[in-house]
C-alpha cells in the first residue's frame, strides 16, 4: 500500500498560480508513473498531466503551456505548477501513482485537494 500525501490547493483569482505537491513516502517512487487528475462537480475525472519514470510528460490539451508537471525522485514528490489559472480549472485535483510489479498493475490515489479559481 502506498499512501499519497497531497498539498497546495486553495482559492486563487483568475490569472493566478498554484503549485500542488504529492509525496509518496516509502514507495518505489522512481519507477512509477505519476499523474495528476481532476474532477469538477458533475463531471468525470480527467487526466491533467503525467510524468513517467524517464521524465517524459504529457498534458491535457486545455492546460498545455500553463501547467507543468515535474518530479523529484530523491524527495519522492511530484509537483504540478499551475499558472494562468482559469475558472474552468476549478476542481478537486488527485495525485495518482502507477507502476507494475510482477505483471500486476499497482495503482494508488491521493485524497484530493481542492483548487478554486474565482473570476
Amino acid at each position: 500500500q502506498v499512501r499519497l500525501v497531497e498539498s497546495g490547493g486553495g482559492l486563487v483569482q483568475a490569472g493566478g498560480s498554484l503549485k500542488l505537491s504529492c509525496t509518496a513516502p516509502g514507495s518505489a517512487f522512481s519507477i512509477a508513473t505519476m499523474s495528476w487528475y481532476r474532477q469538477a462537480p458533475g463531471k468525470q475525472r480527467e487526466l491533467v498531466a503525467r510524468i513517467n519514470s524517464g521524465g517524459i510528460t504529457d498534458y491535457l490539451d486545455s492546460v498545455k503551456g500553463r501547467f507543468t508537471i515535474s518530479r523529484d525522485n530523491a524527495q519522492r514528490t511530484v509537483y504540478l505548477q499551475m499558472n494562468s489559472l482559469k475558472p474552468e480549472d476549478t476542481a478537486v485535483y488527485y495525485c495518482n501513482f502507477k507502476r507494475t510489479q510482477w505483471a500486476t498493475l499497482l495503482e494508488y490515489w491521493g485524497q484530493g485537494t481542492q483548487v478554486t479559481v474565482s473570476s
